[in-house]
């Protein structure tokens, strides 16, 4: 894992190196970089796929204490990240976490050459769903978020509909959440990161303005979102591919949520097909 430092702390991540597009990769809260491991297996060979585990819990590194952990300060560490890395014209692919509208709203998007948004936190769903409803209630209680995630230790919790049976279709192996539970498990300060993170959420007007924002983005754009997802509504990936300019959208079959899990072949399908079509294009565009 390289690393790198930024004002919030340090991020490690995950970079494939090579000379293809570069493709970012975002994970969702109380993981990291591994949700993306299959998806990568398959692209690597064609794109350079850079991954960042975020500070939303699975995070090995804490943060500094008076670090701006809400859902824009993430996305404001992600803008930071591109720009630290000096990564250029990204494909940025976002699951679960939905904090990337918030880096598009706040004016921080010109590193981003396209956007690939799958089932995820948008609208007025923050927290999303039951699963996010649980963990922010948790958040809320003095010990909640070291409770809630001590249960997990229990691998049938892991299946409940209110922890993580909601989130894939399949059981996440359990020696992955494994790693990405152990540092809630041992940190009191990872535990504090994500508290932060949970209890940050602004008003549902600013949620709805940030997607809405999404009409300024005019580059263009894929809403992959999961068929059969219990968490994030179906009709919001719909909405979110109207609303950009020049969005496409399709859908997952056979999968919740967390799709890079449930179905990683079909979405790194979409991702290549979308890509190598906006090369072709601008190929032709170029020619012309």
């Amino acid at each position: 894992m390289a690393e790198v430092e930024l004002s919030a702390g340090t991020i490690e991540y995950e970079d494939t190196g090579g000379d293809g597009p570069v493709v970012v990769l975002l994970h969702g809260v109380a993981m990291d970089g591994s949700l993306w491991r299959n998806v990568v297996a398959d692209l690597r060979t064609d794109f350079r796929c850079v991954v960042p585990t975020l500070p939303l819990g699975g995070h090995r590194r804490p943060m500094r204490a008076d670090a701006d952990l809400s859902i824009l300060g993430v996305a404001r560490l992600v803008a930071e990240f591109l720009e630290k890395t000096d990564l250029r014209d990204v494909t940025l692919v976002m699951n679960d976490w939905g904090g990337a509208q918030a880096l598009v709203a706040d004016g921080r998007d010109q590193r981003i050459g396209r956007l690939v948004i799958t089932s995820c936190e948008a609208f007025e769903n923050f927290p999303p769903g039951l699963p996010g409803s649980n963990l922010y209630m948790s958040a809320k209680m003095p010990g909640g978020i070291n409770l809630a995630f001590r249960l997990l230790k229990l691998t049938p919790m892991r299946r409940m509909p209110m922890t993580w049976g909601r989130m894939s279709k399949r059981p996440v192996p359990h020696e992955v959440m494994n790693q990405w539970f152990e540092p809630l498990w041992t940190s009191k300060e990872i535990r504090r990161d994500l508290k932060k993170y949970v209890l940050g959420v602004p008003a549902k007007s600013e949620l709805n303005n940030w997607a809405e924002k999404l009409r300024d983005f005019d580059r263009p754009a894929l809403v992959a979102w999961a068929a059969e997802d219990k968490v994030m509504p179906p009709e919001h990936g719909r909405r979110l591919a109207e609303l950009l300019p020049k969005g496409q959208h399709v859908e997952i079959t056979d999968s919740y949520t967390l799709i890079p899990e449930d179905q990683p072949g079909q979405l790194a399908a979409a991702v290549r097909t979308f890509l190598l079509e906006g090369s072709a294009t601008e190929g032709s565009a170029a020619a012309e």
